[in-house]
């Protein structure tokens, strides 16, 4: 017999000793209640349980009449009305088929793999009321309760943040994928930011753009007896340590007025954006109204424009330097010249230049003038010298740019 066979024969003859066991669910393991549960449910949360475990919460309702600073929050109906009506494509625009929920967090750090949300705060308009829910959580063992609770695998929601594209979504999922193998997918939630918004409407009109000082410069909100935001995971890891409650009721009453500036603040955001008349300053609406041209919404941002420099005349000029883009671009020569002419007249810096060159580029291309396009051009070389506004990057590619347009007019006038 060959070697070979003798190997194959050896092989029959050999039997497996092990068997695969098939493998086994893991139970989940719900950790116990902890040592504190007394004191926070007698100091109002109530416990909720669910697949993996529980978590304590605290529910509020607010009635039709409710008023936070000087806005009713039964105004955001008539807020969501504008929008449905208007149906325009805007940061601030709602997703009308998906619930509008108000959200906010706190959490024990800025960021990290070892930050935790410790707190899941929500508002929600029902019939005549608003409910806020708030979600805390018991300890770290208990997080995959915590976030299952939230709800936010559930349903596509339309959530309302204060910076919450940069910090609050991003945290929750950062959770989610660190316990990605006990929960549902995080569902693709719609978002509205209000710190973009408020950036875009009050810039250059307040000096800080923290969630307390839009609060107090334009909703009337002032809080009474608040902690600082910074505090908030100090007392919170005290009181899973030490089970004091009294401290983190104040972290949650922070929270509370969080997400009921809110809603305040979106109310007023959208009156603001869709008021006829200049309810705002002369600032805000201009914001107001060159947002709406970044947005190639032309009719809008000239309406709102329009209605500014009605109300405040030469008082205003960067109102006439925003509306003279949307002449030139509805190719309305002279009023667009008469705009840039008064922007050229009274502001300085950067503006004033652009609003020089647009008055050449219109004086050389649309009107044929081409002695006033040397002319504004010339004035702006002589102010890209003198302006100690500008900086040396834009004066230099301004200074090229000029004179080049120098040359080719100078051409114009004199060929050959």
């Amino acid at each position: 017999m060959s070697y070979e066979k003798k190997l194959m024969e050896m092989r029959k003859l050999v039997k497996k000793t092990t068997k695969e066991k098939p493998a086994q669910e893991k139970k989940k393991v719900v950790p116990p209640p902890p040592f504190y549960e007394g004191s926070w449910l007698s100091a109002g949360l109530t416990k909720e349980e669910n697949s993996h475990g529980f978590v304590y919460k605290r529910t509020i309702s607010f009635d039709s009449t409710y008023k936070h600073g000087n806005i009713y929050l039964s105004d955001l109906k008539l807020a969501l009305k504008k929008w449905e009506d208007l149906d325009l494509t805007h940061p601030l625009a709602p997703d009308l088929e998906k619930r509008l929920v108000f959200f906010d967090t706190e959490t024990t750090g800025l960021k990290g793999a070892g930050t935790l949300i410790f707190l899941l705060g929500f508002i929600e308009q029902r019939k005549n009321s608003f409910q806020l829910t708030q979600y805390l959580l018991p300890g770290p063992d208990h997080e995959p309760a915590f976030l299952y609770a939230s709800g936010l695998w559930e349903h596509n929601l339309n959530l309302v943040t204060y910076n919450g594209k940069s910090f609050d979504l991003p945290q929750v999922e950062t959770r989610w994928t660190m316990n990605r193998n006990s929960l549902p997918p995080l569902a693709s939630h719609a978002h509205i930011d209000l710190l973009h918004g408020s950036r875009r409407i009050w810039k250059e009109e307040v000096d800080s753009f923290s969630l307390v000082n839009i609060e107090e410069k334009k909703i009337g909100f002032y809080r009474e007896d608040d902690i600082p935001g910074h505090l908030a995971p100090i007392i919170y890891q005290d009181a899973v340590k030490s089970g004091r409650i009294d401290p983190l009721m104040k972290v949650l009453k922070h929270n509370e007025w969080d997400i009921l500036s809110l809603v305040a603040l979106f109310i007023e955001s959208t009156d603001l954006l869709f008021e006829t008349s200049t309810r705002g300053t002369a600032i805000s609406q201009t914001n107001i109204g060159k947002w709406f041209a970044d947005l190639k919404l032309y009719d809008r941002s000239s309406q709102v424009l329009e209605a500014v420099i009605l109300e405040y005349g030469l008082e205003h000029p960067v109102t006439h330097f925003h509306f003279g883009f949307i002449m030139k671009r509805n190719l309305a020569v002279e009023e667009a010249i008469s705009s840039f002419v008064i922007a050229a007249d009274r502001l300085d810096g950067r503006q004033r230049i652009i609003a020089l060159e647009e008055l050449a580029k219109l004086y050389e291309h649309k009107v044929k003038e081409f002695e006033k396009a040397l002319l504004y051009t010339r004035r702006a070389q002589h102010l890209l010298t003198e302006d100690p506004e500008l900086t040396d990057r834009f004066r230099a590619r301004q200074r090229e740019m000029f004179q080049k347009r120098e040359i080719r007019i100078v051409r114009k006038l004199f060929p050959g």
